[in-house]
């Protein structure tokens, strides 16, 4: 997530960005930290209450507490393998995006059972890149850690990440991406009703 930062954040710093964190609850350490910019406003979203969330969603599937196109920036990390249809969860993140609005999501490609309350899923690169794409998002890069750093706790997840980003392509590309994401929304969702 550092990487993230300073690759695509650094110039920004004298921006007023807004950064959600999908899946923020201090388990094992947060983003926070790295996101307190001076005009940069995180803000914590999780299903539960507890540390370092600010917003507690009432389901990953419908954020009826965030507003469309309000974000500049979301960010997730080692939440979506325990996120059940991640992909819905997806179309919320390109929902709140405003337009060239930024996504960095990082989950394990590999690593033991971790049930928190569930454990469901892997990435590697080209899934991520999928998803980016079903939510009709650009995928600036998806890359997967295989080469250990000398960390045995973190080298076993080999950890895969996304950055992506809602694109302008003109007011009616985007008014008919807007629509394809609703209806890839409410058909996935039925079956959650």
């Amino acid at each position: 997530m550092t990487a993230f930062r300073d690759r695509y954040l650094c110039a920004r710093e004298n921006e007023p960005l807004r950064i959600l964190d999908v899946g923020s609850q201090d388990v094992n350490g947060s983003y926070r930290h790295l996101f307190s910019g001076n005009r940069w406003k995180y803000t914590g979203l999780d299903m539960t209450a507890g540390s370092n969330v600010d917003i507690v969603l009432s389901t990953p599937y419908a954020w009826r507490e965030v507003e469309s196109g309000s974000a500049d920036v979301v960010i997730s990390g080692q939440a979506f393998e325990h996120i059940q249809y991640f992909w819905i969860t997806m179309l919320e993140i390109a929902r709140v995006l405003r337009t060239g609005g930024l996504c960095c999501i990082i989950a394990p490609s590999s690593g033991p059972e971790h049930r928190y309350p569930t454990d469901c899923w892997r990435f590697y690169p080209d899934g991520l890149s999928s998803l980016a794409q079903f939510a009709q998002l650009e995928t600036l890069e998806a890359v997967t850690q295989w080469e250990d750093l000398g960390d045995a706790v973190s080298d076993c997840w080999h950890d895969s990440m996304l950055v992506c980003r809602k694109p302008d392509r003109g007011r009616w590309l985007n008014f008919q991406g807007r629509i394809r994401c609703w209806i890839q929304y409410h058909a996935n969702t039925i079956a959650l009703r």
